[in-house]
């Protein structure tokens, strides 16, 4: 049993340390992810330690002491996605309906068959935005009754996991769909008017994960959300992206990505909302985001009930004001980051020239 513990803890130690490695391999990036399961990890092990370890052996505390530290370190990274922590977004005092957007986003599972399901969700939570992704030709037809109440849309239907659609009960303007850094993974960009003729600019993104079955390396995803980052840092009007980034709230690329564009996370402060794995509850992490700029406050935010997929949906809807909130911060960047940013973009020969800029 003793041998067990120690093994045990040394293996947390290492996929604890890991991520400190700025290695772009899939089985480095990878432990970016369960850090709510291995704080979990450790605080049995922990408990199992102070029960079962001989205590006078020299090896004891120490273990106790690396995972203690382990404990303290994961928690670190996912504490401002608890309640515990300060809101980024302050919650709306007021909503006004013509100022108003609520938006959908959801990985629909491109084998998943179960669309009345997820047409009965947005019938249901009535979002101005619906986002697909993984939606291909068979979820067109289906999501294509949607268009008597959300004309205005965007389709890409790809049977390569990357299809994406948008159907929008607001006019889009300047639509278009770029390929931003794989030939395969499209992205979405178009300025959204909301009834009181303000416009937002929206990107809805989707990059390919680091993976043994995908890209092996982070590269491509971390190159995709960078560029889009920059094209936003000088930006002083409405932004929102949202998408599934194949990547966590709490990881340090995600945290480039708001470091870099200026955008904040309204889960700051409210909670995970993991929306995978719909199906393996110990095994949940927030893969899929919305982020905006400073000019929102939040009305509601929610995951959705399951509908067949591996992923749960996304609700939010948002308040705009036509100035941003000087009370809401978001992550600074710092010489560093700006540097990392760029290495990232340069090992995929892409910059943030590349990324559409919508108009009215």
């Amino acid at each position: 049993m003793y041998w067990l513990i120690y093994l045990a803890s040394a293996a947390l130690i290492l996929v604890t340390l890991l991520p400190l490695w700025r290695r772009e391999d899939w089985w480095v990036r990878v432990w970016d992810f369960p850090r709510l399961q291995l704080a979990c990890a450790a605080g049995i092990l922990l408990l199992l330690q102070s029960l079962l370890l001989d205590e006078g052996a020299t090896i004891t505390p120490l273990i106790q002491t690396a995972t203690a530290l382990c404990l303290c370190y994961q928690l670190w990274w996912i504490f401002p996605y608890t309640p515990l922590a300060r809101r980024e977004v302050k919650t709306s005092a007021d909503i006004d309906a013509d100022t108003n957007l609520s938006i959908v986003t959801a990985n629909v599972l491109t084998t998943n068959r179960q669309a009345q399901r997820f047409l009965a969700l947005v019938k249901e939570m009535s979002p101005d935005i619906v986002v697909t992704l993984e939606s291909d030709a068979w979820w067109q037809s289906q999501l294509d009754s949607l268009e008597d109440r959300y004309p205005h849309t965007l389709k890409c239907p790809l049977d390569n996991l990357y299809g994406m659609h948008v159907y929008s009960r607001q006019p889009l303007h300047d639509g278009q769909i770029e390929f931003l850094v794989e030939d395969d993974v499209p992205s979405m960009h178009a300025m959204v008017e909301l009834p009181s003729g303000d416009a937002i600019r929206c990107h809805f993104l989707h990059p390919a994960p680091p993976s043994p079955t995908e890209n092996e390396e982070s590269a491509e995803r971390d190159a995709e959300l960078i560029m889009v980052a920059k094209s936003l840092q000088d930006y002083k009007k409405p932004v929102l992206v949202t998408g599934d980034l194949n990547d966590v709230a709490w990881s340090g690329t995600t945290r480039l990505f708001r470091k870099i564009s200026g955008l904040l996370d309204p889960r700051v402060g409210r909670g995970m909302f993991n929306t995978y794995h719909a199906t393996i509850p110990f095994a949940r992490w927030p893969l899929d985001h919305l982020f905006h700029s400073a000019h929102f406050t939040v009305n509601e935010l929610k995951r959705l009930p399951g509908f067949g997929s591996d992923h749960f949906a996304l609700y939010a809807s948002l308040n705009m004001h036509r100035r941003a909130l000087p009370s809401q911060d978001g992550l600074d960047a710092e010489a560093e980051d700006k540097a990392w940013a760029e290495e990232k973009l340069s090992q995929q020969s892409v910059d943030e020239s590349d990324v559409p800029v919508p108009r009215v």
